[in-house]
């Protein structure tokens, strides 16, 4: 994994942002629009979604990481990585859809990109597993991010996930002679005691989970 470029990435784009005040401008534009069920405080609404955004981002590299050492530590490293790889190359390569996003504008899309991803393969693994890849549900953090970024190209941005996914982990990579004893090793307490050393990771976004009240 080279979350290393990614946190360069997000500082770079952390810096532009302190420099222009881009995204808290184009935030800024998109509160009257946002869907009703988005609660945010009168008082600070823009900070609490520019604060969101910045975790949001924030939390892809961690996130990586965490599932990287678990599946390290457990012994799954091999049906893991190349899904967290995938994850990992929308921020590092974004598809050409988001050419001329700049700064933490792009960085929220790629975020989305990888976020979603993530969530389809954890939907997947409690499918076959009755567990997910991560234990964080990022339902409600993707609900609001889908919205910052706008109806119609955040669709854009899930019709590539939904491609990837399709071409790279499809129902065809649960069909191996190596799923049984992965599925014994999910369930050992080696693998319990690896997923217990990172708690909900979502507390890092709590900001953002903290917007929304009524979003089902």
């Amino acid at each position: 994994m080279n979350t290393a470029a990614l946190r360069e990435q997000i500082q770079t784009a952390q810096q532009h942002e302190k420099e222009t005040g881009l995204l808290t401008r184009q935030l800024e534009s998109k509160l009257p629009h946002l869907h009703p069920a988005i609660q945010l405080p009168e008082n600070d609404a823009n900070g609490v979604l520019t604060r969101f955004v910045s975790a949001y981002i924030d939390e892809v590299p961690d996130l990586l990481d965490a599932a990287n050492e678990v599946a390290r530590e457990a012994g799954i490293e091999s049906q893991i990585k190349p899904v967290l790889k995938i994850a990992e190359q929308y921020f590092l390569q974004p598809p050409a859809i988001m050419a001329g996003h700049v700064g933490l504008d792009s960085l929220l899309d790629e975020a989305y990109l990888a976020h979603r991803f993530v969530e389809e393969v954890n939907d997947l693994y409690i499918k076959h597993f009755g567990q997910p890849l991560i234990p964080l549900d990022m339902t409600v953090a993707n609900l609001i991010a889908h919205q910052l970024i706008g109806e119609e190209f955040a669709n854009q941005l899930d019709e590539v996930v939904h491609h990837a996914f399709d071409e790279m982990l499809s129902e065809e990579s649960f069909a191996l002679e190596s799923v049984e004893a992965y599925r014994e090793k999910l369930s050992s307490p080696e693998t319990g005691a690896a997923w217990k050393r990172w708690p909900c990771m979502s507390r890092r976004l709590g900001v953002g989970l903290e917007l929304d009240q009524t979003v089902a």
